[in-house]
């Protein structure tokens, strides 16, 4: 859908006061697209990671491979760069302006990918975080939503440690 709309800040930016109204609101005529986000499996993952540019949107501990709070084993995907969510945005949790965000993406690389900027996270939610980061400041955001958890499942996968890509 084209008109979309987030709550920057989350449900805490935008609290106030509450009405005791009902509201009535009009009828809508959407109809779901499945498929219309761009996204990638474990292999156009490790493509992404090895000829462009995979973000991790995890802490960097989890990155690193210091703590694994959820899955088997800890780390990171080879090749993929750090890209904590937590630096898209402010003390009070909106986004950056899309200027620093794009300052921000660019020196991760942003800048010469061009078959889009690959996200991962532990599960994909915070990678969705990231992609909106992404497209705020101009670059196009393709998610993996299996993500960590999908990829370390496989004990086949390699899994890098560390804080740099490998």
């Amino acid at each position: 859908h084209r008109d979309v709309r987030v709550l920057d800040g989350g449900l805490a930016a935008w609290t106030g006061d509450l009405t005791t109204e009902i509201p009535h609101p009009a009828e809508g005529d959407f109809r779901p697209k499945p498929g219309a986000l761009p996204t990638l499996d474990a292999e156009s993952a490790a493509a992404f990671a090895r000829s462009g540019l995979l973000l991790d949107a995890r802490a960097a501990e989890r990155y690193r491979g210091d703590v694994e709070p959820i899955d088997r084993v800890g780390g990171h995907i080879p090749g993929a760069v750090s890209a904590p969510t937590t630096e898209n945005v402010e003390a009070d949790g909106r986004y950056l302006p899309a200027e620093r965000l794009a300052a921000r993406f660019a020196g991760l690389g942003a800048e010469s990918s061009t078959e889009g900027v690959g996200v991962y996270c532990g599960s994909g939610v915070s990678g969705a975080h990231e992609v909106l980061a992404l497209e705020i400041a101009g670059f196009t955001g393709v998610l993996y939503p299996g993500s960590w958890s999908e990829w370390s499942s496989d004990p086949s996968r390699p899994v890098a440690t560390g804080p740099e890509p490998q």
